[in-house]
């Protein structure tokens, strides 16, 4: 019985990849606050997909998988700021756009011609 309580340490994945895992959780969190399906969408999810991963005891595994979060994080960051590009795009160039098809159209237009 004593053996049995004391754990593999084969199957226990080293102590710097379990904090490593914490902090990308952790970094995933903050950066779904401004998830466009909401934070508590995201938080389900991450923590579902974090869930089924949790037996995984491998450590080439858990660094594949810390990659794929690090690109996830990548990618949100991507999001965002094509989102803010798109907000300051749409508040500044709107009026631009309508004035310059305005003139445009009005250019086109041929002049009256005088007709004898």
């Amino acid at each position: 019985k004593l053996q049995s309580s004391i754990s593999d340490p084969m199957t226990s994945p080293p102590p710097q990849l379990r904090s490593q895992v914490i902090a990308l959780y952790k970094n995933l969190l903050y950066m779904g606050r401004d998830y466009p399906k909401g934070y508590a969408y995201f938080r389900d999810r991450l923590k579902s997909v974090f869930l089924k991963n949790s037996g995984v005891k491998d450590p080439d595994q858990i660094k594949v998988l810390i990659g794929r979060g690090e690109f996830v994080i990548k990618e949100l960051e991507a999001l965002y700021m094509l989102r803010k590009y798109r907000a300051l795009k749409h508040r500044y160039y709107e009026k631009d756009e309508a004035t310059t098809s305005a003139t445009t159209s009005s250019s086109d237009k041929e002049a009256p011609t005088k007709t004898q």
